[in-house]
């Protein structure tokens, strides 16, 4: 959105960093390009009132693009200490951050950054997958996060809830489920108050998988699934999490080589646009 690059965290409430990896992917790669793709479409979201906030976020919150984090091509075995290492600098300066993969690998540094910074938290995860698939630590895969967080402590279980889920794993991990079909029996106002009832004050952090969206809306990316969201769903959801304590949260799987006309990229853009207005209005703006 044309702020600001620069790694100087001073008077800064809010940081958007990305993160181009994408060696975890278990179909189609390409999410490496996510970040660059969603900077570019998010060029045209700024100077005005941004829709459904009638406000700019930035008049009253300070947001800065931090860049891309640093990785080795030849060290994927490093990348998870990598992503936590360059992500704690940020958070011990009290910013929030919003990141922008790469593949859903990348959550999972991230949740355990964001966790020793504010403890145990819920997760509020909009996928077509579970990501609860789970072999061994060592993995670089972009379909474990989930059961990774629950056994290391670092996502709540019984506070954190899966939105659009379409595919099935062996395990639930404890998480509540919000399926595909159920967004749309439920309506926008009912996957609102079961997100709610579910997470409640905890400390929240949302993770945006692309393919929440259908692949009508969606399909530049890694592993699209039909009988999706539409963007539209999808954003008024997101607008009305306002009831929520978000310390973080990143938008992943945008592969922009496999979009059309930049509408992945659009829709990845307009999750973060979301997340900044929210945080914007409980700012006071």
């Amino acid at each position: 959105m044309r702020r600001r690059l620069t790694r100087n965290l001073a008077g800064v409430d809010v940081a958007v960093w990305g993160i181009p990896f994408d060696a975890a992917v278990s179909n189609r790669p390409g999410a490496r390009f996510g970040p660059q793709a969603v900077r570019r479409a998010s060029a045209i979201m700024e100077g005005d009132p941004q829709y459904p906030f009638h406000a700019d976020p930035f008049a009253n919150l300070a947001v800065i693009d931090y860049g891309d984090c640093a990785l080795d091509f030849g060290m994927h075995g490093e990348t998870p200490q990598r992503i936590q290492a360059q992500a704690k600098p940020i958070l011990d300066a009290g910013v929030t951050l919003l990141s922008i993969g790469g593949d859903h690998f990348v959550t999972w540094p991230l949740l355990k950054a964001h966790a020793e910074k504010h403890g145990p938290l819920a997760l509020v995860q909009f996928d077509a997958h579970q990501d609860t698939w789970f072999d061994a630590d060592e993995r670089i895969d972009h379909g474990s996060f989930v059961a990774r967080a629950v056994r290391a402590g670092v996502i709540v279980p019984e506070t954190s809830i899966q939105i659009g889920i379409r595919t099935h794993a062996p395990d639930t991990c404890g998480l509540d489920i919000v399926y595909g079909d159920d967004v749309a029996r439920l309506g926008v106002d009912g996957v609102l108050a079961r997100i709610q009832e579910r997470v409640g004050d905890a400390k929240a952090y949302v993770s945006f998988d692309i393919d929440c969206l259908d692949p009508a809306f969606a399909p530049g990316t890694g592993t699209p699934v039909a009988g999706g969201l539409s963007s539209r769903e999808a954003l008024m959801i997101l607008s009305g999490l306002e009831f929520l304590d978000i310390v973080g949260g990143d938008v992943v799987e945008v592969a922009p080589a496999y979009d059309h006309a930049d509408i992945t990229s659009i829709a990845g853009a307009a999750v973060i646009q979301r997340l900044l207005g929210i945080l914007a209005r409980k700012k006071g703006g």
